[in-house]
């Protein structure tokens, strides 16, 4: 998986051996989700002890995404170039689909640029989740009020920007599958205006990963669907930024429907 750090691209090799999971757990979702509770339990413990750090943290990430692979997710990652060219930091704005590119996302970025997200406050006080995001330093938002979450993030946002960190943030706010141009909000070309840096769409389809279902979050496993994430090109906010805004959009809708992405 490392592979992705010398270039612009990266595709999972076919022929990837399968994880022995597969075959004892018949091919069922949890064979999947055996291994990412596995790294997640550790994560937890090294967290807990203070030992979670960037390099712990792009580690998992990328452990996550190589046993991803070995459960038949087949990647295709585009755009890396562009987030490498960049001096400094960025605000990363994508869509928002499925678990999966919570996961997958600090293993492609924290190798070249400090990062953080933009989080739901609640998981920063999960028993599971929440000694992670904590070591993260992430920007934590109520979804309750919404003036006062733009300001956390306009305030926050600048500090983490200033000092080098650069920000995800999923405008969308919650995972769904289907694209709706009208629900992807303008906050991360705001704080990115704020801030003085450049902003970063990112188109990415990741609905191998099921969000649907009894277990929110951990729903079906469809291995036929290959996973598609692209960075688009860095853009420098002019004035108030509704046209970056509107190239961001732009970027990921053309994306998505290139992938056959579900439009609302």
């Amino acid at each position: 998986m490392q592979d992705f750090l010398a270039g612009d691209s990266y595709e999972t090799a076919e022929g990837r051996p399968q994880a022995l999971s597969e075959t004892l757990l018949l091919h069922s979702r949890w064979s999947v989700y055996s291994h990412f509770f596995a790294t997640i339990i550790r994560s937890r413990a090294l967290a807990l002890k203070g030992l979670y750090g960037d390099e712990a943290w792009s580690d998992s990430s990328v452990e996550i995404t190589n046993n991803l692979e070995r459960c038949g997710a087949r990647f295709h990652i585009k755009g890396m170039e562009g987030v490498r060219a960049v001096q400094g930091p960025l605000v990363f704005v994508a869509n928002h689909m499925s678990t999966l590119e919570t996961l997958v996302l600090p293993g492609l970025i924290r190798p070249l640029k400090p990062v953080t997200f933009v989080v739901k406050e609640k998981l920063l006080k999960g028993f599971i989740w929440g000694p992670i995001m904590r070591s993260r330093n992430p920007i934590a938002v109520t979804r309750r009020d919404p003036r006062a979450d733009l300001e956390t993030v306009l305030r926050e946002g600048q500090e983490r920007l200033a000092s080098g960190i650069s920000v995800i943030i999923f405008p969308q706010g919650t995972r769904t599958e289907a694209w709706r141009r009208e629900g992807f909000n303008s906050l991360g070309v705001k704080l990115a205006a704020k801030a003085g840096v450049p902003v970063m769409p990112v188109a990415l389809k990741t609905d191998y990963w099921g969000s649907s279902g009894l277990f929110r979050g951990f729903g079906p496993v469809h291995r036929e669907r290959p996973v598609e994430l692209e960075f688009g090109p860095a853009l420098a906010i002019n004035g108030r930024g509704k046209a970056e805004h509107e190239a961001c959009l732009d970027f990921i809708e053309t994306r998505l429907k290139a992938w056959g992405g579900k439009m609302a």
